[in-house]
């Protein structure tokens, strides 16, 4: 809300109500006090608060749980229901929007980061995305690989990030965008970017690691766009 004469002298129930979070600095996650006490806190009707919740959930601000109240901040992305949701939510261009933001930070971490067991796990990938006999096959190595340079980080939190958009990806379903249902070919640009992107990790090149991966991810996010153009 904007700091503004109007919206010092609203007294609205949604006002009542930030204004109580912003006084008490509710810190995310917080539970709020259940709806009766709050509404004596803050001199408002059980359907007036309910609906200023209402308002503040659809902002992000607040997350209800049924049986346990409501908490501060945004809901936790903890089981398949959410995943579902965000799903539909979503579509292939936003993800990969989503990647070329996120993942070259994260590549950029771990080539701090990365222990010689991480680099080896790595390996392990590119050599399986290159022996792929299936687009499947080819798929769950170029995930692990992915997956594996963000525990590289051994960063908690950029995993946790990197699993949930990892999951919103899988499942979607990305049948039509297909072109091809074989693996990709020895010369497919994927191999030797995924190469780029291990090598600058192993030598420790943060910048080289960040360039490559977004490198890669720019090209990936060119082939959807022309096939969702095309579809």
């Amino acid at each position: 809300m904007l700091d503004t004469p109007a919206a010092r002298n609203d007294d609205s129930p949604l006002a009542r109500l930030r204004a109580y979070l912003s006084r008490f600095n509710v810190a995310a996650g917080s539970r709020l006090p259940p709806e009766r006490a709050l509404c004596t806190l803050i001199g408002v009707t059980r359907a007036q608060l309910r609906s200023a919740l209402a308002k503040l959930e659809a902002g992000g601000l607040v997350w209800r749980h049924v049986g346990k109240g409501t908490f501060v901040g945004l809901r936790p992305l903890d089981n398949q229901a959410d995943i579902t949701a965000m799903t539909r939510r979503t579509n292939p261009i936003e993800i990969m929007n989503a990647r070329v933001l996120l993942e070259p930070e994260v590549a950029a971490v771990a080539a701090l980061n990365a222990t010689l067991g991480d680099l080896a796990e790595m390996r392990t990938c590119l050599a399986h995305t290159r022996s792929a006999q299936s687009k499947r096959e080819y798929d769950a190595w170029d995930s692990r690989l992915h997956r594996t340079i963000a525990r590289s980080t051994h960063n908690s939190m950029l995993l946790s990030l990197m699993d949930t958009l990892a999951a919103v990806r899988n499942a979607m379903s990305w049948g039509r965008l297909a072109a091809d249902p074989g693996p990709p070919k020895p010369n497919h640009h994927s191999h030797a970017e995924h190469e780029a992107i291990v090598a600058a990790i192993a030598e420790r090149d943060v910048a080289g690691a960040r360039d490559a991966m977004r490198a890669h991810l720019q090209t990936v996010e060119k082939n959807v766009l022309s096939r969702v153009d095309s579809s």
